[in-house]
């Protein structure tokens, strides 16, 4: 069983629907839901959006990757509201959601992803 799942927010639909297409190709088995553009479907973030990717996704503990600053605020709220565990990743957009969702189909533990995690985190 897949202990994490993956959500992808970014301001633009299709690039969080686009990197989530690759992920699935190489983690199957773990639960991967996006978030993408604002409710009227521009460029920006959603705080519904966001709740319902964290809603539908199958797993109670969640990786959560953004593609800029406003983004990671709406995920902050999202957080506050949600009953999952919600680990916010400061990671270079693709390739830390790449390698955690790598590291998750291979059941790694948090442990590990983190620290796989750790050299893509901006700062």
């Amino acid at each position: 069983m897949i202990k994490y799942g993956l959500v992808i927010v970014s301001h633009v639909p299709a690039m969080a629907e686009g990197l989530t297409v690759l992920l699935k190709e190489i983690a199957k088995d773990v639960s991967i839901t996006f978030a993408g553009g604002t409710d009227d479907g521009d460029i920006g973030s959603s705080f519904d959006k966001i709740s319902e990717a964290v809603a539908n996704n199958e797993a109670d503990e969640i990786l959560a990757f953004y593609d800029l600053g406003s983004a990671k605020m709406t995920l902050d709220m999202v957080m506050e509201f949600s009953d999952k565990k919600i680990h916010l990743l400061d990671a270079a957009f693709v390739e830390g959601a790449y390698t955690a969702a790598t590291l998750a189909q291979g059941n790694a533990s948090l442990e590990d992803i983190m620290k796989q995690v750790e050299p893509l985190v901006i700062k």
